[in-house]
């Protein structure tokens, strides 16, 4: 239900402004390490700074995948859903927006389908990758941040090496839709949106 009350609530808004932060920093991270070739690069950055927000910020989803499955399954509020999705693209928005800016081929920044495989095989990867995060995530939810961290940085590295020659390794909607949204290349975006939620267990599920 809604509860208008929570705007009033500096807990709300600090938790809206972390879901921002830690989108905007962890699209940024992968976006510059996307200048380097191969797959490599983005997933150790993607794995790192996964492992750093998760100790630094709490847990923040910083993924309107898994944000919605907690909507999906009435462990998070619809206002703070909302507000935390809202965040999270502007997150990555201003991201993708200062990567174009620096980087000299905008083009790099977008996850597309590779012509190695087909929009099928991308999603079939982008599901299992995603997948596993979620699993990571929800199976961590209560560990300690050391511990978490570790294993949740270890799961967005692993998902980018394996989905990332057929899909460019997401597992992060926003991560997909902030350099669509800069660069207005749309190719096989809904691959990004496709796959499905897996329902958490806790509602402090976070990061990917």
């Amino acid at each position: 239900a809604l509860c208008p009350q929570e705007l009033r609530s500096g807990c709300f808004w600090r938790g809206v402004l972390a879901e921002a932060a830690a989108t905007l920093i962890f699209v940024g991270v992968v976006l510059g390490a996307s200048a380097a070739p191969g797959p490599l690069a983005t997933a150790l950055a993607g794995g790192l700074v996964t492992g750093v927000l998760a100790c630094t910020l709490g847990a923040p989803q910083a993924n309107p995948a898994l944000t919605l499955a907690l909507l999906c399954t009435r462990k998070l509020g619809a206002l703070r859903g909302a507000a935390g999705l809202l965040a999270q693209c502007a997150g990555a928005v201003l991201a993708s927006a200062a990567a174009r800016l620096a980087l000299p081929d905008d083009a790099s920044l977008v996850t597309r389908v590779s012509a190695a495989g087909t929009a099928g095989q991308a999603l079939a990867w982008e599901t299992f990758a995603t997948f596993q995060l979620a699993l990571a995530a929800f199976a961590t939810a209560d560990r300690a941040a050391p511990q978490g961290g570790l294993a949740l940085g270890s799961a967005v590295a692993a998902g980018a090496l394996a989905a990332g020659p057929f899909s460019g390794g997401s597992m992060n909607p926003a991560r997909s839709l902030g350099p669509a949204v800069v660069t207005g290349i749309w190719d096989h975006h809904w691959v990004s949106w496709r796959h499905p939620r897996v329902p958490p267990r806790d509602p402090n599920v976070g990061m990917g």
